[in-house]
């Protein structure tokens, strides 16, 4: 069947049929009492929340731990503290002489 014939079809009968402007007797009261049946479990929201963030964070661990497993190469010096220490207190030794 052409799609463009399905199409006239639906909408001509569509437009025969208009929605109702009515709405069924006391269905305002009815939607609000069910809503204040319900409670909320907070600990279900936590629960469900807890396990959708467990997916993420599994993987956020498995990327640094290989990242971490990964060999490093070494710089022109064997010591990483060192070069490490250095650099941490390179800009304060110079504003130390600075200041005096």
């Amino acid at each position: 069947m052409n799609l463009e014939q399905l199409q006239n079809k639906l909408v001509s009968v569509a437009r025969k049929n208009p929605p109702s402007d009515q709405v069924p007797y006391a269905f305002e009261k009815r939607i609000m009492a069910r809503l204040k049946t319900r409670t909320v479990d907070v600990w279900a929201f936590w629960s469900r929340s807890l396990w959708r963030s467990a997916l993420a964070c599994l993987i956020a661990v498995s990327a640094v731990g290989i990242w971490s497993a990964a060999p490093i190469q070494k710089a022109d010096s064997d010591n990483l503290s060192e070069d490490f220490e250095n650099a941490v207190f390179a800009s304060f030794d110079q504003h130390a002489e600075d200041t005096w």
